[in-house]
């Protein structure tokens, strides 16, 4: 097995990790702390708890007025916007204005000014839900353009996005629960996030009701990008099985487990990266 070179982080309330194989340790740190240096940056841009983030400041829109975002902000609100509707609104990041508000705010992207507008209610947003799936993508991107391809992202434990496999191994080793999980799946190119109420308990919410969501008690999800899988996972704890299938019919390339009897039960149609 070849030398994997690990640096780990804290940030958006949970630790990253960043493991890279394939390059020798002096320049493998340099490409990881560029990466690093980049979630700092998105933390600053797309969390609610930064007064002076393009999310933060949304919540002072009146229906019918519109504010310009940055970038990676109006970008993490396409994929949101995208999930929300192939999920049926299972995954939604104003789930908790429903806690405040009768109803759940509506907004829309003007697309060709990068702005998005307030259609009603206060736009209450919590990106926890997709945030830190984004910023392993977008980290992902920055490893390739320094030639590291062969690197494994860790947000928390509960997302994760792996590029190349290690050389002479099939995929990243990656465990369906805990790190000494018996069941185990081989990561390569594709993303898996977990969402479960045994860490924080019922902290999910389903937006339909603004209650905590009991469907499940624990699901991963696999997808191309950890933006994908992260609002997967989520959406899945809200959706029972029927429905769990009507939105796996959107996309072939997305995979989900649930939890049943103590075992991850997969469901889908895109191929299962069991590890030998």
């Amino acid at each position: 097995m070849p030398d994997i070179h690990q640096f780990n982080h804290h940030a958006m309330a949970t630790y990253f990790e960043v493991r890279i194989t394939g390059q020798e340790q002096t320049y493998a740190a340099q490409a990881a702390q560029a990466a690093l240096d980049l979630l700092d940056r998105l933390e600053s841009q797309l969390s609610r708890f930064r007064p002076n983030s393009a999310i933060a400041q949304l919540g002072g829109l009146a229906p019918g007025e519109k504010i310009c975002l940055n970038e990676p902000a109006f970008a993490c609100l396409e994929i949101a916007k995208k999930m929300e509707l192939a999920t049926r609104n299972a995954f939604s990041i104003t789930a908790a204005a429903l806690q405040t508000q009768s109803c759940l705010p509506q907004w829309s992207l003007l697309h060709g000014e990068s702005s998005i507008r307030c259609e009603s209610g206060r736009l209450e947003f919590d990106l926890g839900a997709i945030g830190k799936g984004f910023a392993l993508d977008r980290m992902a991107a920055l490893l390739r353009n320094w030639d590291c391809p062969a690197f494994l992202l860790v947000a928390g434990g509960s997302s994760i996005l792996a590029g190349d496999a290690p050389e002479d191994a099939a995929g990243w080793s990656c465990g369906l629960g805990d790190d000494d999980a018996t069941q185990r799946i081989s990561l390569s190119h594709a993303s898996l996030s977990g969402s479960g109420l045994a860490v924080k308990g019922s902290h999910i919410l389903d937006p339909h009701t603004g209650q905590p969501a009991l469907q499940q008690n624990r699901t991963w999800a696999l997808a191309d990008t950890a933006a994908e899988s992260d609002a997967l996972s989520t959406a899945c704890m809200v959706l029972s099985e029927p429905e769990i299938k009507e939105v796996l019919t959107q996309d072939q390339s997305w995979l989900i487990f649930i939890e049943s009897d103590g075992a991850a039960q997969p469901m889908g149609s895109r191929a299962l990266p069991l590890q030998a």
